[in-house]
């Protein structure tokens, strides 16, 4: 029997390894201008919106021309002719004195610049043309600071052509935290895979923490500037003047990307007042009532070109802020975030004319069935801007577990066009996220991007996938937690019940082991790989602190079994110290004569 499968996009894996047709997304085109408007796209269900057919050089600034042309010809001060990575030429005029800071500015000039080739080293199934001409179309941004650059800050993009990326949020608050703290929660972000870290802070020594954040951090840092315009004073005496000394300040830091709420009008607020829980953005619900204190419009929307000239002078990168989120299922997909999300369109129009980079944030709770129509629509009214969600939560009951509510719906907004995905942590709505907190934040969310990259068939995103999948067909242990992600956490798993790398695992035991067994039959290829065969049992290594303490925090087992699992491993390999039989390191000496006497005594009983 023959079935026939849908039309292909690329496959995820680099040499097309295994029996999978590829993947079911859309076949990629990237090209620079409207023509790449679909790479890396989900299938749309009938009635989602379709694309939008404009790019940022649909809004150039004034005295600003582009043309594809036939032939190079000789450039002259104001004009530039370049190669695009599809071979056509573009023509670009601008005015003669014209000097280019962003890089969106020199992307349309033709210019790849330093952050765009390290980009291109990163994300390996890109060019540097090809990053340079995302740029131009503004479906790509490179959020780098030209202050935050000269730090330790390791350039990396955001767009639906690259991998999709996370971000984690930290921040001190006025009862939780310090800048310390924030460092070291940066740091583990980083190690744990985070691609950007917002800065929150409302409490503290903002300005110290913010410094200390940007002088220590790998990856670009973002920040929501509003909270520090108003600690000290009245929100009633915030005004156009104090927001743009507070961004100027933010950036000549450093900040790499400013979330600005300049979308939420007066005229949006009258739909708000139905809804369950209201506004939820911080942000948002400060504008608000800003506006309703002064019967004014939104100074950040009004200010909104003067904003631009801030941002233009250090490359700092818009995330337009989306105020109106809706903060429960009820209220996802309503009028009034749709109506701001219209405005985010108007606004990242603006923002191109002023040759300022721009990604587009997105909402935190919708349902599932939802999705795909959330995403697309933003790909429509904000011309393939990069979309930057929270989660999205696609159930509200879990309060503890919405890293794993969210994380489900993170890998449907990836999938359906979304570039970067807000972590959530088991702290969301109940308290500012611990150490731990962001461990389990980052790894949901790097499960959800990874898993949305390979259904989109992006190329060589499989390929560490199937390197494990030889590794557990040969029942190669030591290959087989190399290649995961949290190598601690799996092999203290493993070890829990079994501390010899056998051939087989625990969960079947020998003889009901399918991938043991399938290695004896010789018509499959599997366990066979020469460079992954694993000929004898080995004892594994002595657990270490680490593992014994992701044992300890899984509610499992009791500090006494935990205490027996790591010395029994350090029996098997010749570590623990001999001592008396009575002794024991997890009680003291005459608790352990007591028990010992004891299990005698039932001993001898039976």
């Amino acid at each position: 029997m023959s079935h026939k499968l849908p039309n292909l996009g690329n496959n995820p894996s680099s040499t097309a390894a295994g029996t999978t047709p590829g993947s079911f997304a859309k076949k990629s085109h990237i090209a620079p201008g409207p023509e790449g408007r679909w790479t890396f796209a989900s299938p749309d269900t009938p009635g989602m919106p379709e694309p939008s057919s404009k790019t940022a050089w649909d809004f150039l600034p004034d005295g600003w021309t582009t043309e594809i042309v036939d032939q190079e010809g000789s450039s002259k001060p104001g004009e530039t002719v370049f190669r695009q990575s599809d071979e056509t030429l573009r023509k670009v005029t601008f005015p003669a004195d014209f000097k280019p800071i962003t890089q969106l500015e020199s992307a349309r000039l033709g210019i790849v610049t330093p952050e765009m080739k390290r980009v291109a080293e990163r994300e390996s199934h890109l060019t540097a043309e090809q990053v340079r001409d995302e740029v131009a179309s503004g479906r790509m941004v490179i959020p780098a600071n030209r202050v935050h650059l000269e730090h330790q800050l390791d350039p990396m993009c955001i767009g639906r052509a690259s991998k999709t990326k996370v971000n984690a949020n930290m921040g001190a608050s006025p009862v939780s935290s310090g800048t310390h703290e924030e460092v070291e929660k940066l740091k583990w972000a980083e190690k744990w895979g985070a691609d950007t870290v917002m800065d929150l802070s409302t409490g503290g020594d903002l300005d110290e923490c913010r410094q200390a954040i940007i002088e220590n951090s790998r990856v670009p840092i973002g920040t929501v500037p509003i909270y520090s315009m108003i600690i000290g004073r009245k929100l009633y005496d915030l005004n156009l003047d104090i927001i743009l000394d507070s961004l100027r300040h933010q950036a000549a830091q450093g900040v790499d990307y400013f979330t600005i709420h300049a979308g939420v009008l007066q005229e949006h607020l009258q739909y708000v007042k139905d809804r369950l829980i209201g506004i939820v953005s911080r942000g948002g619900s400060l504008l608000a009532k800003w506006m309703i204190d002064h019967g004014e419009q939104n100074p950040m929307y009004t200010g909104w070109e003067q904003i631009c000239e801030v941002m233009r002078e250090y490359d700092v990168t818009f995330s337009i802020g989306d105020g109106l989120r809706p903060g429960g299922l009820a209220d996802a997909t309503d009028q009034a975030q749709l109506a701001e999300l219209s405005t985010l369109g108007e606004l990242t129009e603006r923002a191109w004319r002023k040759g300022v980079q721009v990604m587009i944030e997105g909402p935190g709770h919708v349902p599932f069935d939802q999705i795909e129509y959330n995403m697309k629509l933003e790909r429509q009214l904000c011309h393939g801007a990069p979309f930057y969600v929270l989660g999205p939560l696609v159930t509200d009951i879990f309060p503890g577990y919405d890293h794993i509510t969210s994380c489900i719906g993170a890998t449907s907004a990836a999938y359906h066009g979304a570039s970067m995905l807000c972590y959530v942590t088991p702290k969301e709505h109940l308290g500012l996220p611990k150490k731990d907190d962001v461990k389990q934040g980052c790894i949901a969310y790097k499960i959800a991007a990874h898993s949305a990259d390979v259904a989109l068939g992006i190329p060589g995103t499989r390929d560490r996938d199937d390197e494990l999948t030889k590794a557990r067909a040969a029942l190669n242990w030591e290959k087989h937690f190399e290649l995961s992600f949290d190598p601690d956490t799996a092999r203290a798993y493993h070890d829990e019940d079994l501390d010899v790398d056998t051939d087989f695992c625990a969960m079947c035991g020998h003889d009901w082991c399918s991938v043991r067994i399938s290695k004896e039959i010789v018509e499959f290829a599997s366990g066979k790989d020469d460079d992954y065969k694993w000929d004898r049992a080995k004892v594994s290594a002595a657990l270490s602190e680490e593992q014994k303490e992701i044992l300890a925090k899984r509610g499992v087992l009791s500090p006494e079994e935990i205490h027996k699992l790591a010395s029994k491993t350090k029996n098997a390999v010749g570590a623990a110290e001999k001592k008396a039989s009575c002794h024991s390191d997890y009680t003291d000496a005459e608790t352990a004569q007591q028990i010992q006497n004891s299990e005698i005594v039932e001993l001898k009983v039976d």
